[in-house]
């Protein structure tokens, strides 16, 4: 495709640089003859509907000219709609510097969205200039982005000094140990952060390790999704002691991690102190039967959790009837939706589910199949013959 900035004079490849829709960045459809043309034709797979108004800024389209990257028709549609998302566009490095240019340049955008877009740590840095300063960001979705150490370091630097971040999704970052030390540094620090998603990446044993005292001290957090990550032994234990004294966090989901049994004891001992917690996954944690009956503890006296998922758990029939039992035992429960999916219960966890549905009418049990009972019926070896007639 011919180089919209090829052969012209300066306002001439600064007009025809808005044109030019190709490429990685954009999926849409034929651009229009020049920059004054309406744009409702364009079909974006990601981003904001509907806004018609198209703006000509001989500043954003300097930048992209500057930093040698191709403009998108969206991306001047979005920047004055309040919400900028630019996922799946391959940015890369360079593609920060012109996007944190007009973020500097226009206070009006809230949501950043920049999710699959290889911006590495060099343009992490770059970014975290702007939010380190930005009043108008709250939401920031930085996903897969192969940010690694040196992009979160940056990240939770600027995001410590920022009093107007609400939610930061850094999932799949390659985020491992040596992040964990960035990471915790700022759940210590006071922000305006509520949401944080660390999930699907590789913060291990020692990762746990670190972040559990910092979880304990955290005073901002209300929702964490650390799912798909390696927390397991003393990693996870320590995890879990830091929800113990937090007084904050009300949504965590440490689903497909490797707890264990020691894990789930950890947590039982924490929802034991706990009174603000409200839901809790710890599906696919490698949890068993003991692991489940010392998690049912917690839940004898915890009085504020309302939904526990411990789906495609090994807890089998015994550890479903020792969770459960724990529930009725425990008059003032808060549960209203107690998930054993994937998990085959029998006739026995039935009767005591009716009983505890009359003490908890609104507490929704998911269950998966309920193991055959096959009677043995043995087959006679020779079939008894009708009694022969006697002759006379």
């Amino acid at each position: 495709m011919k180089d919209p900035f090829e052969g012209a004079d300066e306002d001439e490849e600064l007009e025809e640089g808005a044109m030019a829709v190709a490429g990685a960045f954009a999926e849409l459809q034929e651009a229009e003859d020049s920059l004054n043309a309406d744009l409702d034709s364009d079909q974006e797979t990601e981003g904001i509907h509907g806004h018609r108004e198209l703006a000509k800024d001989p500043l954003c389209l300097r930048s992209c000219q500057t930093h040698s990257i191709m403009p998108v028709s969206c991306f001047f549609r979005q920047r004055i709609a309040g919400e900028l998302n630019l996922r799946h566009r391959g940015l890369g490095p360079q593609g920060a510097q012109a996007v944190a240019f007009t973020l500097t340049n226009n206070p009006s955008i809230k949501r950043l969205d920049l999710r699959d877009n290889g911006l590495c740590g060099t343009g992490a840095e770059v970014l975290a200039a702007v939010l380190r300063k930005s009043s108008s960001i709250c939401d920031v979705d930085l996903s897969e982005n192969q940010l690694g150490v040196t992009g979160a370091q940056a990240l939770c630097a600027a995001l410590a000094e920022n009093q107007t971040v609400q939610k930061i999704q850094l999932a799949g970052n390659h985020l491992e140990e040596q992040a964990a030390q960035h990471l915790a540094a700022f759940l210590l620090a006071h922000t305006s952060v509520k949401s944080l998603d660390l999930s699907y990446n590789q913060l291990n044993d020692l990762a746990g390790e670190i972040l559990g005292p910092a979880l304990a001290e955290n005073t901002g957090l209300t929702e964490l999704n650390i799912r798909w990550n390696h927390l397991r032994g003393s990693g996870a234990t320590a995890f879990a002691k830091g929800l113990e004294a937090n007084i904050f966090l009300k949504v965590l989901d440490i689903s497909y991690n490797g707890f264990g049994d020691s894990g789930a004891s950890a947590v039982g001992e924490a929802l034991k102190a706990n009174n603000v917690l409200e839901e809790l996954n710890l599906s696919n944690n490698r949890i068993s039967v003991v692991g489940a009956l010392n998690l049912g503890f917690g839940l004898q006296v915890n009085q504020t959790l309302r939904i526990l998922v411990v789906s495609r758990n090994p807890i089998q029939n015994e550890g479903c009837f020792g969770l459960l039992k724990s529930v009725r035992d425990n008059p003032a429960s808060a549960l209203e939706l107690l998930d054993f999916s994937d998990i085959q219960v029998n006739r026995e966890f039935d009767d005591l589910a009716s009983s505890v549905k009359v003490i908890l009418p609104g507490l929704c049990l998911k269950t998966g199949a309920h193991r055959p009972e096959y009677k043995k019926e043995l087959l006679p070896l020779f079939k008894p013959s009708s009694p022969a007639s006697t002759t006379k």
